[in-house]
């Protein structure tokens, strides 16, 4: 990152980068009491009450019907930030460079969500993977989401790979390799 980009980010207040959201999702493949376990570890986690998924399409050979509910997910937004660093704890603080994207989101997967900071194991729930999806914006990233004269976000505006990597380093203390 240049001196010039640094000193922007610095001076400009609409040049900060933030976490838009932190999406956690669990996809269990099946309804019924594996749905509702699923149900329970996000609600114990994020304190939200998880929206189901269904399946866009039949697979046969999975079993999975269109329409069937399959995955749970939650939304986290505004100040959610100790989640994430739990989360994160759970990878060691160490994310690998192919887990951004060219528009500066990040995505990992945890493969028990019993190995979360603070997080018990309870024989009647079981042990549930999860994938989590971390999106960063600049402020004024509205204009392209809102209902009325939506518009472009200029490509300098935009969050690149680099400067979501470096938010990740400085703001959540994450090494990246």
């Amino acid at each position: 990152m240049s001196t010039t980009t640094t000193t922007l980010a610095t001076e400009n207040p609409m040049r900060r980068i933030r976490i838009n959201k932190v999406v956690l999702n669990i996809g269990v493949g099946k309804s019924g009491e594996a749905l509702e376990r699923a149900k329970k570890v996000l609600l114990d986690l994020t304190g939200q009450t998880p929206v189901v998924r269904k399946a866009r399409k039949t697979i046969r050979d999975f079993g999975i019907h269109r329409g069937e509910p399959i995955a749970v997910m939650v939304t986290l937004r505004k100040g959610k930030v100790e989640i994430l660093k739990r989360l994160l704890a759970t990878k060691g603080m160490r994310l690998p460079a192919r887990s951004f994207d060219q528009y500066g989101s990040c995505s990992f997967g945890i493969k028990e969500h019993i190995e979360i900071p603070g997080v018990k194991y309870d024989p009647n729930i079981g042990i549930f993977g999860m994938d989590v999806s971390v999106f960063l914006d600049r402020p004024g990233y509205r204009v392209m989401y809102r209902r009325r004269a939506p518009s472009r976000v200029g490509k300098k505006h935009r969050v690149s790979r680099e400067e979501a990597i470096n938010f990740f380093k400085e703001q959540l203390g994450v090494e990246v390799f």
